[in-house]
């Protein structure tokens, strides 16, 4: 059953043919770790996991690298503002050294790691801070320099975007008169285009030495030197959110490209949407920052989250609700009941069903599509259970809500006779009590919902 996906480079579904036999190349744009992990951020990671394990599936070798940049993003994507991980430090009150810089770096990397657990999505093997790859980064802006990709600044070292004709290719501008310039003009009046982006940037009080003089590398070329040092001058798949097209991943396409002299750099390019966070509900509840802690503290279970966002394909922008979560949240719950009352045993994996799975998941990562075909399977009549549990194990290969590993909540006594007592109080109609004993319940860390066979207890 052939693969297909989105391809952002000729805004077509195309069938996917990995460039080697026996493994597929796969990047994944990472976090710059100057804070932690927002929501709106993880979206990218879970569709990255959907995507390894949709290729894993259908049994591909996957290699797949990550960075964690640590160095060389700038507040703008135009080049100009602080570092975010000096942001970081100055935020932290930390001295500005690179020493701190990988302390924080690797203390913002673990909390996102932990995110990533949390939602059930796997660690890539390839997890490389940027700063360890100086030395690339270096070699590649020399062949752009030796080749007249680079021109020389009094704040650094630049890559001129019109000795490359193909630099608009990815964005699908026509010129430079497109670009959103109030992120790309800088007060730098040396550069000879308004888009020539940093290779490099001087900075005297901290940096690393180079050829050129003391700095840091460009955000963009750390990803192009990694890529290009774990993967091959060309790979298969590159993802990351839709916010990178027209700068970062251009940048690195032109970068590449020029470096190498092949093309494509990547034969796929992959990119998920932004969540749009509603300003009023943020406003009130004072929240401008969501992370899966959060979420945890308001008593919500973050895989509630995961659901929510493979609810919708990872091209479709969405709009974040506490409504939209709550009824993720309530689906979730009926499906790990629905699962449970499955039983121990596992059966066979059913045919029909398998194939129905992967011909959504296989077109463009459909996992709207296979959700529904998990409530499709949950009823019906004419399944074992124990079938119905082995096919959503199998399913859940690649959709990873955590099935596996889920057991039969013994419900402690003194929550039992809670729900005891409040089951007398609603049949005297003592509805203040009710509420009350509901309150006590939610205490113990339980949920009460009423339905008309009675009342459903579940772990918060």
């Amino acid at each position: 059953m052939a693969l297909r996906f989105y391809n952002t480079l000729t805004r077509a579904k195309e069938d996917f043919h990995p460039i080697h036999n026996d493994w597929v190349g796969l990047y994944t744009c990472g976090p710059t770790v100057y804070n932690y992990a927002h929501i709106g951020n993880l979206r990218s990671y879970v569709f990255a996991d959907i995507l390894e394990k949709t290729l894993i599936y259908n049994n591909y070798n996957v290699k797949r690298v990550m960075n964690i940049t640590d160095i060389g993003h700038l507040v703008s994507d135009g080049d100009d503002g602080d570092d975010k991980m000096t942001k970081g430090l100055l935020r932290e009150g930390k001295k500005l050294t690179l020493k701190n810089m990988r302390e924080l770096a690797e203390f913002y990397t673990e909390k996102f790691k932990e995110d990533l657990k949390i939602l059930n999505l796997e660690i890539p093997k390839g997890l490389h801070f940027a700063s360890d790859y100086i030395k690339e980064d270096i070699e590649l802006i020399e062949k752009l320099q030796d080749k007249g990709y680079a021109y020389k600044t009094s704040d650094g070292i630049y890559f001129e975007i019109l000795k490359f004709p193909n630099y608009f290719n990815l964005s699908g501008q026509k010129d430079t008169s497109e670009l959103n310039t109030e992120s790309r003009i800088e007060l730098n009046t040396e550069k000879r285009n308004v888009a020539d982006f940093a290779l490099w940037k001087f900075d005297d009080k901290i940096g690393f030495p180079s050829p050129f003089g003391t700095g840091f590398p460009g955000w963009h070329i750390e990803c192009s030197a990694m890529g290009i040092k774990f993967l091959g001058e060309q790979f298969d798949i590159h993802t990351g959110g839709v916010d990178h097209i027209g700068v970062h991943h251009t940048n690195e396409i032109a970068q590449s490209e020029s470096a190498t002299g092949k093309n494509p750099f990547v034969k796929v390019w992959m990119h998920n949407e932004h969540i749009n966070i509603g300003e009023s509900k943020m406003a009130k509840s004072g929240e401008n920052f969501l992370t899966l802690n959060i979420l945890i503290k308001k008593g919500i279970n973050p895989m509630a989250y995961k659901l929510w966002l493979l609810s919708a394909n990872y091209g479709t922008k969405m709009n974040f609700t506490f409504l939209a979560l709550e009824g993720a949240e309530n689906a979730l719950k009926r499906l790990y009941t629905a699962y449970l009352s499955l039983g121990e045993s596992d059966g066979q994996v059913i045919k029909l069903y398998r194939d129905s799975f992967e011909s959504f998941i296989n077109d463009d990562l459909n996992t709207p599509k296979a959700l529904a075909l998990i409530w499709d399977l949950i009823h019906d009549t004419g399944i074992k259970d124990d079938d119905k549990k082995a096919t959503l194990l199998d399913f859940d290969k690649v959709l990873g809500l955590g099935l596996k590993n889920l057991k039969e909540e013994i419900i402690p006594e003194e929550v039992s006779s809670l729900i005891l007592e409040r089951e007398l109080a609603r049949k005297d109609k003592d509805w203040t009590m009710s509420d009350e004993l509901r309150k006590k319940i939610r205490d113990l860390g339980y949920e009460v919902k009423d339905t008309d066979t009675g009342q459903e207890i579940s772990k918060i």
